[in-house]
């Protein structure tokens, strides 16, 4: 499966963004599918995640409340939508999906084998 990231761009801080992820070669809709983010300088972080059924995600702290993953099973997609973005949020963000994995591995890169060329979000203060 590949995977390609878009919808990223220079926004204010405060803004709200929505990345798209769409697979091709195969479908992903019975895999589960992550969002990751990396900075310059920094290692590459969880973001959100969702069980392939759809019925579970998980956000890390920071985007807890104003980052928003969904997914699209008919057009093979995937969505993050950010709010009220910050500065901080500012890195190339990736989407991923492998095969069904453990729950208390869905927040590790190493558990998704498939990932997207990454999109840059820059939020300006």
């Amino acid at each position: 499966v590949q995977l390609q990231a878009y919808g990223g761009g220079l926004v204010q801080a405060g803004d709200s963004l929505r990345l798209s992820c769409v697979a091709s070669g195969r479908t992903f809709r019975d895999w589960d599918m992550a969002w990751f983010r990396q900075a310059p300088g920094k290692e590459r972080e969880f973001v959100a995640a969702m069980r392939y059924s759809g019925g579970t995600t998980l956000y890390a702290d920071s985007v807890k409340g104003r980052f928003t993953i969904s997914r699209d099973k008919a057009k093979n997609m995937g969505y993050l939508q950010m709010s009220s973005l910050k500065p901080d949020d500012t890195a190339v963000y990736y989407c991923a999906t492998t095969p069904r994995v453990a729950y208390s591995g869905l927040t590790a890169p190493s558990s998704y084998y498939f990932w997207g060329q990454g999109t840059q979000v820059t939020v300006s203060s």
